[in-house]
């Protein structure tokens, strides 16, 4: 299934992780396995914490000197685990993750602006 990651880009094009184990590199086209990594301050969820789509607004508020990236991915063996909608309303933690590749900022918006739409066509449907 494709989800999505939000990623610090380092200045040498290198993907890492925001917060947890956040100095390993994340290869591009290569399954990785879902590691442990107790980090103080964080709740003990073993995953890669992805999104179904390229929007988590509490993150975006975090004013931070590191570039952040959104990147496609595909992820297998999975839950849904649901937030306050605040925080995007759904993560998915996936014990196997492929990152696909790395969003532009148009890219970006063009797949939310279709999930916005599709929603919103369905939710008329469904009040009909």
């Amino acid at each position: 299934m494709i989800a999505y990651k939000l990623c610090r880009l380092k200045k040498n094009g290198a993907i890492t992780p925001l917060h947890i184990n956040r100095t390993q590199e994340l290869p591009l086209d290569e399954w990785l396995e879902a590691e442990h990594h107790p980090t103080k301050g964080f709740s003990p969820r073993q995953g890669f914490h992805c999104a179904p789509q390229p929007r988590v607004p509490h993150m975006l508020d975090d004013v931070s000197f590191e570039q952040r990236v959104w990147v496609e991915c595909e992820i297998e063996d999975f839950v849904q685990y649901k937030v306050p909608k605040s925080q995007g309303g759904m993560w998915y933690l996936a014990q196997r993750i492929r990152h696909i590749n790395i969003l532009t900022p148009k890219q970006v918006e063009m797949i939310n602006h279709n999930v916005d739409t599709y929603m919103e066509a369905r939710d008329n449907e469904l009040q009909l």
